[in-house]
């Protein structure tokens, strides 16, 4: 049985510990739930106190154009410029991203952008890649939407070529590297810490062969635990090291401990006694790690981070 996440970067490193949970927050960290598009005031301001409180990893997302039918257009801020300026602006968070939409970005770019915050941030930086779900957004960049997964597979061939010096690379849909030319910087650690999200069109073999980690939506605890439990089995048996999975949860944390849990899209509106109760029983299953999301938070934004930090972080040991 696997019984360690291999070492990659200081931020993949905090985050995931093999056989323990812990906490981050997604960004916009505030309430829009009565439009999709956020208002992102005090956005540092709240980035330095998730920073400071002992929250793991800071996720943005990749939202390159905003389609109204989609209902959320993220942080609007472009996620490598936005997580360069956060990195000077914080000390121990890991900034993640989840996740780039490789098939809508030249790997190049993505290449570039994601080293120069890993060496900006010393190492802090995880990437989540995945193959995109907006339909509406691949005519505007030139891309096919039907054959996005090959797309992904070409972009993440791409990245991983590019990670060595003067790289050699061919067949590839995004171009040829014929080892004359070399992609500046490379990354601060051995490698970028890449995530699937979903399956990205992918097979769990593939998968499980190629991500350092997996993220996935809310399910079922008996869902969860199946997904998991094949993805690990898959890894055992072809990898040297076991890798983390991590999901998103949506939350609307009420001040009353003991509050009995609603659901809410994709979450939960409950107490700290419900919450924790929830994530321990994530972690039971081999979660790695959980990403809140407060869109949909009523309480005051500092109020609820400070809760979190008090009542629940202390709970986990990777915290």
């Amino acid at each position: 049985m696997m019984s360690r996440f291999q070492s990659i970067n200081t931020g993949y490193n905090n985050t995931f510990k093999y056989g323990e949970l812990s906490i981050g927050i997604v960004v916009p960290i505030e309430n829009y739930a009565n439009g999709p598009i956020p208002k992102m005031e005090n956005h540092l301001e709240r980035t330095k106190l998730i920073d400071q409180l002992g929250f793991k990893a800071l996720w943005l997302r990749d939202v390159p154009l905003h389609v109204p039918a989609f209902g959320d257009a993220g942080q609007t801020f472009d996620p490598f410029t936005y997580l360069g300026f956060l990195a000077g602006q914080t000390e121990q968070i890991a900034l993640g991203i989840s996740s780039i939409a490789l098939p809508l970005h030249h790997p190049v770019h993505v290449a570039k952008a994601v080293n120069t915050v890993d060496h900006l941030s010393q190492g802090r930086i995880i990437l989540g890649i995945a193959s995109g779900d907006r339909a509406e957004e691949y005519p505007a960049t030139g891309m096919d939407y039907v054959n996005r997964g090959t797309s992904f597979r070409h972009s993440y061939q791409y990245l991983r070529a590019s990670e060595k010096d003067f790289p050699h690379l061919d067949n590839n849909q995004f171009g040829t590297l014929n080892g004359s030319m070399d992609i500046l910087p490379k990354p601060y650690g051995p490698k970028i810490p890449m995530l699937v999200t979903g399956y990205s069109q992918q097979s769990t073999e593939w998968i499980a062969k190629n991500a350092d980690g997996w993220m996935y939506y809310p399910r079922s605890f008996q869902q969860q635990e199946l997904k998991i439990r094949e993805w690990r089995q898959l890894i055992s048996t072809t990898q040297k090291y076991s890798k983390p999975f991590m999901q998103p949860l949506y939350i609307d944390l009420i001040e009353q401990s003991d509050f009995k849990p609603q659901g809410i899209h994709l979450g939960i509106r409950t107490g700290t006694d419900f919450l924790i109760e929830y994530l321990q029983s994530v972690k039971s299953i081999g979660a790695n790690h959980v990403a809140l999301n407060l869109r949909f938070n009523n309480n005051k934004i500092e109020d609820t981070l400070e809760l979190l930090a008090k009542k629940v972080l202390p709970q986990f040991h990777n915290n």
